[in-house]
């Protein structure tokens, strides 16, 4: 048989009870998951209160993904150094407070602003839950919790529009979108009190020194591509978002060379170059680019498509998403058997079932016309959910087992940065394709050209991840 089995070793004794911390864990990833993605259905809502132009919006949105992407891996090597728990808690306490400053929020400015404290938070947060994870638990152990973590995080994407649709439409106390903000501060506080009792301490045995101008040049790098590609389309690509762009190779190329040289000096840089030399984390991180990149447009697509083509409200939009929501988690339960029997071969089924998804997404909005309705995208969005849970699962254990467990913080960062990075170039590399074609004034006739043509970019995607996924197999003998 063949299998991902990731490393067994571990940088701090483990715990005898580490299931009872799980549950804690898992909040702390779906929490910051959640927000990336819940407040996209409130955003017509935000704009007629705050009065926000697009540029704004977008801000909202962009502001905490790029604070987010950009400080991952510091917020997993600070885990590694100054212990796991303790920055998951300090990270819970941030995210909590800025949570409740973008739901008390009086002006669109001052909402951007709290959006990128609560991107920061979470990147202090998120990465402390796969490092806890990997410390925590050995062998089949850690599959069922990895796989435990991964629908969790693949339920939170799939989530955010659902809850975010009924807390909109539920509109308590005439709050609008505000409580889609304040609901993580209850949750918050009690995962906090819980977290101090249930979760155990653990840092790497070697924890070297934060390399801060290692940080910052990474996070100016992320920032140089993500910035653009979330502003361009909005702002009519202006000429900064082409200089940006074209600064992200000469930025990343002296990231990597300032990197190597320090790791040959002797010392310790925020991302040691030789980790990527390893050929599984090389090979999975790949993978799991392109598949983040291609739920990342998808998602965009379907919100798009539902809301803006074809009218749904927030509350409709949400339950159109129940079908693919409830086959990922009911798939993801269960892929860790068949990883353990048949290894990448998961991974490659899962990315083809997801375009076999997609063509029947595409062939239902190609049947409705104007009059796509919940019922004919069902069946297409149960076919990928099945396959975004078949391949999201299995990849993060394949990243995880390509590196080193003494370095869990590290791993999570990466992995998470991965993740950020492949879901912001989705998005906007689909929507941009979807607005081209779609154009400036679109008609019902244009709105469907340019949703089958996003779905046919996703599709691209997805085949891209089968054979990304197929390189796994040298790694899985």
């Amino acid at each position: 048989m063949t299998t991902a089995t990731l490393p067994a070793t571990a940088a701090t004794p483990r715990p005898a009870t580490p299931w009872r911390a799980l549950p804690i864990l898992l909040l702390g990833a779906f929490l910051p998951i959640l927000d990336a993605f819940i407040v996209n259905i409130a955003l017509a809502t935000i704009g007629r209160t705050l009065d926000a132009g697009p540029a704004a919006l977008e801000l909202i949105v962009s502001g905490y993904g790029v604070a987010y992407a950009c400080t991952l891996v510091a917020g997993g090597r600070l885990g590694d150094r100054f212990g796991r728990r303790r920055l998951l808690l300090i990270g819970m306490a941030a995210f909590t407070v800025t949570s409740a400053a973008c739901g008390l929020a009086p002006t669109a400015g001052a909402l951007i602003a709290f959006r990128v404290l609560q991107g920061l938070s979470a990147a202090l947060l998120f990465p402390q839950v796969l490092a806890s994870i990997q410390a925590g638990f050995e062998g089949a152990d850690r599959q069922r919790a990895l796989g435990m973590f991964g629908a969790v995080a693949g339920m939170a994407g799939a989530a955010g529009q659902l809850l975010g649709g009924a807390l909109l439409a539920a509109d308590f106390g005439g709050l609008s979108w505000r409580p889609l903000f304040l609901i993580n501060v209850p949750v918050g506080i009690v995962a906090i009190v819980l977290g101090r009792r249930m979760v155990p301490e653990s840092r790497a045995v070697r924890a070297p020194r934060l390399d801060v101008w290692g940080a910052i040049t990474l996070a100016v790098t992320i920032a140089l591509l993500l910035l653009p590609l979330t502003l361009g389309r909005t702002q009519g690509w202006p000429l900064w978002t082409w200089l940006s762009l074209g600064a992200v190779i000469p930025a990343a190329v002296g990231f990597f060379v300032t990197q190597a040289r320090r790791e040959r000096s002797g010392g310790n840089p925020l991302l040691p170059p030789s980790l990527l030399g390893l050929p599984l984390a090389r090979r999975a991180l790949l993978a799991i680019l392109l598949f983040a990149a291609l739920v990342g447009g998808f998602l965009f697509t379907v919100s798009i498509t539902m809301q803006v083509a074809h009218g749904f409200g927030p509350m409709l939009a949400g339950l159109a998403m129940v079908p693919c929501a409830l086959t990922f988690l009911y798939i993801s339960l269960r892929v860790g058997r068949w990883v353990a029997r048949h290894g990448w071969r998961i991974l490659v089924g899962g990315a083809l079932i997801f375009a076999a998804g997609l063509i029947a997404f595409a062939a239902a909005v190609a049947y409705a016309g104007d009059g796509l309705t919940p019922a004919l995208a069902a069946l297409p969005l149960t076919v990928i959910g099945v396959g975004w849970a078949m391949v999201l699962v299995p990849a993060i254990g394949f990243v995880l087992a390509g590196l080193p467990a003494d370095r869990a913080g590290l791993a999570g960062g990466v992995l998470s940065t991965a993740l950020q990075i492949g879901l912001a170039l989705g998005a906007s590399l689909v929507g941009s394709l979807l607005f081209a074609v779609a154009g400036d004034q679109p008609t019902a006739a244009t709105w469907q050209r340019g949703s089958l043509a996003a779905i046919a970019f996703a599709i691209v995607l997805a085949l891209a991840t089968a054979v990304a996924s197929s390189r796994l197999r040298p790694t899985t003998r």
